[in-house]
């Protein structure tokens, strides 16, 4: 099983992937993991049926023929628990979140009343019992599963933990990842400047499309084009539950990585997905350690990490929404189409008409890392396709950061 399409692919590599083991972490860091746990609410909230409203506390009956004139018994702040009971023809003065007296089965705003001194108020409009009141329980009830297990910890859900009073939870390990180059014409980064080698723009990239799902990776450099070398460099990566190998997945006499994972023991799933950019596109697998072995032209390596790694990662992280969101566009312009392969087209995204458009970010070749810079979607082409003219709907695959916009939107 060597050459396959990319939803093949895509099913081998996510077959092989399960969640890691489980870790616990304060809850200053949980954002962006994944709950390993349920977990339970410690109380009800609120404690006690609360105001909703500023304003007065009173029995419904009392108002049925509004207006109607209440005696104002006491004040109560949030914080503060009533200390007299409500009887006929009285109230009392309530704050927003402050428990409702006994006797009161209603609250009345502020706004339809008239105070008339410091101790009788009139009260303007006729309310039905439990109005403007939150019942007890009614955020969260003692014992109920408030967050399960597999939720994404978003900034509610953080929320939610700090209600409960949990400064740590159990949530999914994050993969360990090594990000390793390949190739004597390479130049690393803090290298003495070589105009007839290639600058390493693909660690970079690739470190930074893990940082963007909140992992931290090791680069680990360039492995020369030498076995030896190689073997130490790919040992090393081997230490690591997902290793990113950049280059040397070509057919090349000097292309010495496939021999030397399959030495390491690596099975390798697949070598070659019918896609561009990335048909060099390789997956494997040890007892340990998920292997990826990304084309050397970077916007290949890039368009690779987005179709199988990083549904991996977020498997791997416990997320089960793990691939990027689509939306549908209207191409901008025609777009040719020669191949048998499935095609990733970097695009821009505008509006026309509150029309979502797709405009191709410029040439396209695999090589040319500035298509990728500036893309914001990968405009997806079926191997099936003939070109795509202008006008005519596609599908587009959000990049990070893809889904913000410059207007609120919405009649606010």
């Amino acid at each position: 099983m060597e050459h396959l399409t990319v939803t093949a692919a895509q099913q081998c590599v996510l077959a092989s992937i399960k969640s890691l083991g489980k870790e616990s972490v304060r809850l200053e860091h949980t954002l962006g993991r994944v709950l390993a746990e349920d977990i339970r609410a410690n109380r009800d909230q609120p404690p006690y049926d609360v105001s909703a409203m500023d304003g007065f506390a009173l029995r419904s009956a009392d108002v049925a023929s509004a207006p109607a004139m209440l005696e104002i018994i006491e004040d109560i702040k949030a914080g503060d628990m009533p200390q007299k009971s409500v009887q006929a023809g009285q109230c009392a003065r309530i704050m927003t979140g402050a428990p409702v007296p006994q006797g009161a089965d209603a609250v009345i705003r502020v706004e339809d009343t008239q105070a008339l001194s410091d101790t009788r108020v009139q009260i303007n409009v006729a309310v039905k019992s439990r109005n403007d009141i939150r019942d007890r329980g009614e955020s969260m009830k003692h014992g109920e599963v408030v967050l399960p297990a597999g939720t994404e910890i978003t900034p509610g859900a953080v929320g939610m933990l700090a209600m409960v009073k949990r400064a740590s939870a159990e949530v999914y390990r994050m993969p360990r990842v090594a990000i390793l180059s390949t190739g004597d014409e390479l130049e690393g980064l803090n290298d003495p400047f070589d105009a007839n080698k290639i600058p390493d723009a693909n660690s970079y990239a690739l470190m930074a499309q893990v940082q963007a799902l909140g992992i931290t990776p090791d680069l680990l450099g360039i492995a020369r084009d030498e076995p030896a070398h190689l073997k130490e460099m790919l040992q090393r990566g081997l230490q690591y539950d997902v290793l990113l190998v950049s280059g040397g997945t070509s057919v090349g006499v000097h292309d010495y990585v496939r021999p030397t994972l399959e030495a390491l023991g690596v099975q390798m799933k697949f070598w070659r997905v019918e896609m561009k950019p990335g048909h060099p596109m390789a997956f494997g697998t040890t007892a340990n350690t998920f292997v990826f072995g990304l084309p050397g032209n970077p916007v290949s390596s890039m368009v690779c990490f987005e179709q199988f790694v990083l549904p991996a990662l977020r498997r791997m992280a416990g997320f089960t929404r793990v691939h990027r969101r689509t939306v549908t566009a209207k191409l901008a312009r025609d777009v040719k189409h020669k191949h048998s392969r499935t095609e990733f087209v970097r695009v821009l995204l505008g509006k026309e008409d509150d029309v979502l458009v797709a405009t191709p970010t410029g040439d396209q070749g695999s090589g040319i890392l500035h298509s990728m810079a500036l893309a914001e979607g990968l405009l997806v082409i079926p191997s099936v396709s003939k070109g795509i003219a202008a006008g005519e709907q596609v599908t587009v695959q959000l990049l990070d950061g893809a889904e913000y916009q410059n207007e609120a939107g919405g009649d606010f």
